[in-house]
């Protein structure tokens, strides 16, 4: 494998969410030398709270904007000279795209076109430099639902999405594949498992239990709760996305996951475990006295599971941690970081947890 590890100018989309804040921890962290711009339009789910630390960062520069706006995506590509493009940004939840799913066809669909297209030009003025690199971050329900037996998704299974959240996100894959296959542009694509870790806005299952056995409130979990994901350390999903910057030749395709395959309502068991171990003062003890089962999502997908073969034998990567470890990390992160996470229980999430669990 050839490396194209050098100093880069990156540009991070959606780098004040979840997976993108840890990435911009992350890169910081390992290449200080490099220039990190940040766009993010601080949607409901972005919080430049997770990137407060970075204020001081001689190399870190914030901007507010929307994807979609094109004349200023093509001006930040110009003027911080950006040659790296790795694209976060996206509306990723499942049950919101349930209930309004244009702003993910927006986002995730236009958005998504709208960098590439961007990008495209940027990088044919600047005589098409071999180094430079888009690479776009998406997701296993792409390839829709697996049965118990079933083989787990690899990069060749065929896309069926079963939600208006992973039809957007197919669709922005299709996009970058096409700019690879049409104009040879140097695109990358990633498809994750379900991440997990610091920064993760409390709509999601894991930190919604962690916030609801310390508040006392009734742990939801969809139907029978046997639905199987499989769960990634955002940390480990991190490391993978260097990997594939620093190593991989354009046009390469990967599936990341952490080799952790677990039923949602074992994980549920799992955090009340360690929230019972490790918090003092629990309203409800034992806290799995709260869990309460409630009426299935939509067109639920059964199963995912992830083959990382591919980058693993192709660029040597590997996730260095277990479920069991990285839940632990997360209750502690969301047990001290109280003041990140209890600003963001507004009256417009309120509105938005009755509607999806009443």
């Amino acid at each position: 494998m050839t490396s194209t590890e050098r100093s880069r100018n990156i540009l991070i989309t959606g780098g004040a969410g979840f997976i993108g804040s840890n990435f911009v921890h992350h890169w910081c962290k390992h290449y200080p030398s490099d220039r990190v711009v940040v766009l993010d339009a601080l949607t409901y789910a972005g919080n430049l709270k997770s990137l407060a630390d970075l204020d001081s960062h001689p190399n870190f520069r914030f901007v507010q904007g929307d994807i979609c706006d094109r004349m200023l995506v093509s001006q930040l590509l110009a003027e911080e000279a950006i040659d790296t493009v790795a694209h976060f940004a996206a509306e990723s939840h499942v049950d919101r795209s349930i209930l309004g799913p244009d702003a993910f066809v927006l986002t995730n669909v236009v958005g998504t076109f709208t960098l590439l297209e961007s990008f495209r030009y940027h990088w044919m003025e600047r005589g098409k430099p071999t180094g430079d690199r888009f690479l776009h971050v998406s997701t296993d329900e792409v390839y829709g639902s697996l049965g118990a037996n079933d083989p787990s998704f690899t990069e060749t299974t065929p896309y069926t999405p079963n939600s208006p959240y992973s039809a957007s996100k197919a669709g922005s894959d299709h996009l970058v594949r096409a700019y690879f296959h049409t104009y040879g542009m140097p695109t990358l694509m990633t498809n994750c498992s379900n991440n997990y870790g610091p920064y993760h806005f409390p709509e999601k299952l894991i930190p919604l239990m962690c916030i609801n056995i310390l508040m006392g409130k009734p742990l939801p979990v969809y139907g029978d709760g046997q639905n199987i994901r499989d769960w990634l350390y955002v940390e480990d999903h991190c490391s993978a996305l260097d990997c594939v910057l620093r190593y991989s030749a354009p046009g390469e395709t990967y599936n990341i996951g952490g080799n952790n395959e677990v039923k949602n309502i074992d994980l549920v068991h799992m955090l009340c475990g360690l929230m019972d171990e490790l918090a003092p003062n629990l309203p409800v003890r034992p806290s799995k006295q709260l869990i309460t089962f409630v009426k299935d999502r939509p067109g639920h997908d059964r199963r995912y599971a992830i083959d990382s073969t591919k980058l693993q034998m192709k660029l040597g990567w590997k996730p260095s941690v277990t479920v069991a470890e990285g839940l632990r990390h997360t209750v502690r992160w969301y047990l001290t970081n109280p003041d990140w996470w209890q600003p963001l229980l507004s009256e417009e999430y309120q509105a938005y947890y009755q509607t999806v669990y009443a």
